[in-house]
């Protein structure tokens, strides 16, 4: 079976993580997070070659959110995001979007639940809501290839910061606990800001948890 490979372009004020997941072998793409510019972003991948299939959310802050609505027109591609995150997604006040100078409101197509498995062109992962971050922060998880799109919820040697609406310290901590670090150590994370890192690093030497 095809490998999954993941590419990572950063961008913005934030130095958002943007990532792009694809079988070895293919050039359709699901794309991750697409940070404040769906115009660059589009035509750097079909530059290369490669066709977005679906562009899904960690969560709904501006950061994580502005280039969606151009990706979307360009590629026609379906936006998935958790239920619980559909509110702020699309309240510009909450995802900070207005605050930050450029009001922002995203409709997801498609809301995902926590533990549902999802099958999109070749590619299979399973959806991990962890709030905290938000309300309706969430993972991706591709258990073959053991491999984490961790958002805002967990960074290396760090976590998400909670003082945004509907963030809470205490519920970004447990769903960590109780939702990632049981997931096998090797599995390499990739998260919305800075370096990549594994579960078995974090158990270590995360101070949050």
């Amino acid at each position: 079976m095809a490998e999954l490979k993941i590419g990572k372009i950063t961008l913005g004020s934030c130095q958002t993580n943007c990532y792009f997941v694809y079988k070895e072998g293919s050039k359709k793409v699901l794309f991750f997070d697409p940070a404040d510019r769906g115009d660059m972003l589009y035509q750097k991948l079909t530059d290369a070659g490669f066709t977005i299939e679906a562009i899904l959310l960690t969560h709904g802050h501006f950061d994580h959110i502005w280039g969606v609505e151009r990706l979307k027109e360009l590629t026609g591609a379906k936006v998935y995001a958790f239920e619980e995150e559909k509110e702020l997604c699309m309240d510009p006040g909450m995802n900070i979007s207005a605050a930050a100078g450029r009001a922002c409101s995203i409709k997801p197509d498609e809301l995902l639940s926590d533990g549902q498995k999802v099958t999109i062109g070749e590619i299979t992962f399973r959806a991990i809501a962890t709030p905290g971050h938000t309300k309706g922060s969430g993972c991706f998880y591709f258990e073959e290839d053991k491999i984490l799109i961790s958002g805002d919820t967990l960074f290396q040697e760090s976590v998400g910061r909670t003082d945004f609406p509907t963030g809470s310290m205490s519920t970004l901590v447990r769903s960590i606990k109780d939702k990632l670090m049981v997931l096998p150590e090797e599995v390499k994370v990739y998260p919305g800001h800075g370096e990549s890192t594994t579960i078995g690093y974090e158990k270590e030497y995360n101070p949050f948890l």
